[in-house]
């Protein structure tokens, strides 16, 4: 397999020299991360910073102290740490110091990456007298109006319409400033999915730790399997509050030896990668970016549809089960595990639908777009 992630995006617009100075004069970004940006969209915060990188865009990226980056962040982009130190008391001075180093930066918009840093972002840019954007990845009821500027507020991004209709329920006087930005990545060439006969089958969730129940009709389901004869492993990625339960339930279904439990990694590419199958267990109410790197990967989708399912197509980019039910659970995998090639077929069209819809040079032209339009009219 060869992983084309630090390879220019496909379909990059060509050279334009007006174009280009255009956005070096009047784009300025700088990004607030938040924790769960690194955590959970690592993959998306690098291509990001990848494809900015290749437009020669200055930007500033404000992250959390604690975070080892260095995977992440390429080309030249200024990091600051945010806070500093993590005590409340000096909150007010951390704050001074960092409008005065973005002060110097001369950002022209403050994009905020979720939706966890809202409040924060407003307040920074209140007192920067700065437009900002506002991401929101999730179904999260936490958003509040006082988390959106009427006047600083220009544009809130979402990645899906399950969000978008969700954000203009929730925040119903910023209906007209909601926008929907794929989230882009780059696709394989070649098909993960059973491409090696010689290979045990492998199986992938990626999907918190946080209750026990999550996993109970998918472990019950693999145990049957391997009563029935089938021979796999399932990687399950991921940490949480439940992981010593989820150990437990393993060794009490006697699937210790056919289940591996990793933490999260990043990037996850390179876990989804070794499988043929990507399970999704339980609705997710965010955006799945593991769904979509495994399809990028070629890997046949097995999932549930709920929450943010925008990426789901039953019978297109992915095979559907209830997740109320081990039968259906386990009759959906056996699916997979029989029919190899319908496995394949499955995970190439979920691939072109991604090629389509996902690329990276799309999400880095419209964000691009974006900033300068908001820069410009503010």
């Amino acid at each position: 397999m060869v992983e084309q992630r630090n390879s220019p995006p496909s379909g990059t617009p060509t050279a334009n020299p007006l174009r280009d100075a255009l956005w070096q004069r009047s784009v300025r970004p700088a990004l607030i991360a938040s924790r769960r940006t690194i955590l959970e969209y690592p993959t998306f915060l690098a291509h990001l910073l990848i494809g900015l990188a290749d437009e020669s865009i200055p930007v500033s990226l404000i992250c959390p102290s604690g975070f080892d980056i260095e995977g992440i962040v390429s080309g030249p982009i200024e990091v600051i740490k945010y806070p500093a130190i993590n005590l409340p008391f000096i909150d007010t001075l951390s704050l001074s110091t960092l409008t005065g180093r973005l002060e110097k930066f001369k950002p022209t918009v403050l994009h905020c990456l979720c939706e966890s840093k809202a409040a924060f972002v407003r307040r920074l840019a209140e007192q920067l007298n700065l437009p900002y954007i506002l991401t929101v990845n999730s179904l999260s009821r936490r958003i509040s109006i006082s988390a959106a500027s009427p006047t600083h507020c220009a544009k809130i991004v979402v990645p899906a319409k399950t969000i978008a209709s969700h954000v203009r329920k929730m925040l119903p006087r910023f209906a007209d400033r909601v926008q929907q930005i794929n989230i882009g990545t780059f696709v394989d060439e070649t098909i993960e999915c059973f491409d090696d006969p010689s290979r045990l089958p492998s199986m992938v969730t990626a999907h918190p730790l946080d209750s026990v129940d999550d996993f109970r009709n998918l472990f019950t389901a693999v145990k049957n399997l391997t009563a029935d004869g089938y021979e796999f492993m399932l990687i399950v990625m991921g940490v949480g509050r439940a992981e010593n339960s989820v150990w437990r339930l393993l060794a009490q279904m006697n699937i210790l030896q056919d289940v591996i439990l990793v933490p999260r990694l990043n990037p996850p590419r390179s876990v989804l990668a070794a499988a043929d199958i990507f399970i999704q267990p339980q609705p997710s109410m965010s955006f799945n970016l593991s769904l979509l790197e495994a399809m990028s990967l070629g890997t046949a989708a097995a999932v549930c549809t709920g929450g943010v399912d925008d990426l789901i197509i039953p019978e297109k980019t992915a095979v559907v089960f209830d997740p109320r039910e081990e039968l259906s659970v386990r009759s959906v995998l056996r699916r997979l595990l029989d029919k190899h090639n319908f496995a394949r077929e499955l995970a190439k069209t979920s691939q072109q639908y991604v090629k389509d819809n996902h690329s990276v040079s799309k999400m880095i032209e419209q964000v691009l777009h974006l900033w300068q339009s908001t820069a410009g009219s503010y």
